[in-house]
């Protein structure tokens, strides 16, 4: 980036969901134009009326600028930003539409589960326009627009795919962070992605096909066996393709799912409410990394292929 600084003032957030809202929240109470964008009228009803309803670690009720249905509707707006916190299933059709419409100096932010989600949205965009952002809040959805946010722990961290395009990164970075999200920039996002996913893939597939929540799998002394190999399965795929997870990484990585709580991943919902998962860009994604390092990855194959049965029905 030839500029020295980057002031973004108008945002758009694609999807409607937990973290979609968050975001869309936060900035709008800061005083930016946000515009909130969702397939489903019905998550999006409350968010220009009744505003949208943060409760737990933090407390909120914010209205936001304007909502669309669709995509394209954003090429009607002067954007800054787009965040995209979309299931990462549907970031094709959301990269090809944003290409549509997308301008130089433009920037869109990956905020979603998964591995090199940002990488599909870079296919599209180029590097130069896409960063990748990893966050530190639990949440779920109680009702449209309504949102439960059980723990907020920042920072949160942010990071442009191209290091000339740093300046974007830290105009996000300074928004988030003047709108309560408190954010950084980093150099560490693939670790940071990888760390977070690794723990992803060891409890959402195990839960999304026993039912069980996060906090009763952790306890059961059968269903951890699974959770345990998995975890393991996975630290030896991103060592082999020299991820930096840390050396103490796997028994931070069994407090941090032990003491999670009694919540439903979102793997578990997904699969309660009858939609696809993100499950081929979490434990899909071990299987190819293990694939490109010959690590064999029998427990990530195996989950993957059983949560995408139960998507079958």
């Amino acid at each position: 980036m030839s500029r020295t600084k980057f002031d973004p003032r108008s945002f758009a957030v694609v999807g409607a969901g937990p973290v979609g809202c968050i975001v869309a929240a936060f900035l709008a109470s800061n005083g930016y134009d946000v515009t909130l964008c969702d397939i489903v009228p019905e998550l999006l009803a409350p968010a220009c009326g009744r505003g949208i309803i943060i409760e737990g670690a933090e407390s909120l009720t914010q209205t936001v600028s304007r909502t669309v249905t669709q995509v394209d509707e954003l090429a009607d707006i002067a954007l800054d930003v787009i965040f995209v916190t979309v299931k990462a299933n549907a970031l094709p059709l959301i990269a090809s539409a944003i290409q549509g419409f997308y301008q130089p100096g433009m920037a869109v932010v990956s905020w979603q589960n998964g591995i090199d989600t940002e990488l599909v949205l870079a296919e599209h965009l180029g590097k130069a326009a896409v960063l990748r952002a990893v966050v530190n809040w639990g949440c779920g959805l109680a009702a449209p627009a309504h949102v439960n946010m059980p723990f907020h722990h920042p920072p949160h961290y942010i990071q442009a795919l191209d290091p000339e395009s740093d300046t974007l990164a830290a105009g996000i970075a300074g928004a988030l962070s003047a709108s309560g999200l408190p954010t950084r920039r980093t150099d560490q996002i693939v670790s940071m992605v990888w760390r977070k996913t690794v723990m992803n893939a060891s409890m959402n597939p195990v839960c999304a096909v026993t039912g069980l929540t996060m906090s009763r799998a952790m306890g059961d002394p059968i269903v951890f066996q699974i959770v345990d190999a998995l975890l393991k399965e996975c630290i030896q795929v991103a060592r082999a393709n020299e991820i930096d997870l840390g050396w103490d990484y796997y028994p931070y990585a069994i407090e941090y799912m032990r003491t999670a709580g009694g919540h439903k991943p979102s793997m578990l919902m997904d699969i309660e409410n009858q939609r696809r998962t993100e499950i081929d860009f979490i434990n899909g994604k071990f299987v190819d990394y293990g694939q490109r390092a010959g690590i064999a990855t029998p427990y990530n194959h195996t989950l993957s292929a059983l949560v995408k049965g139960l998507e079958s029905r």
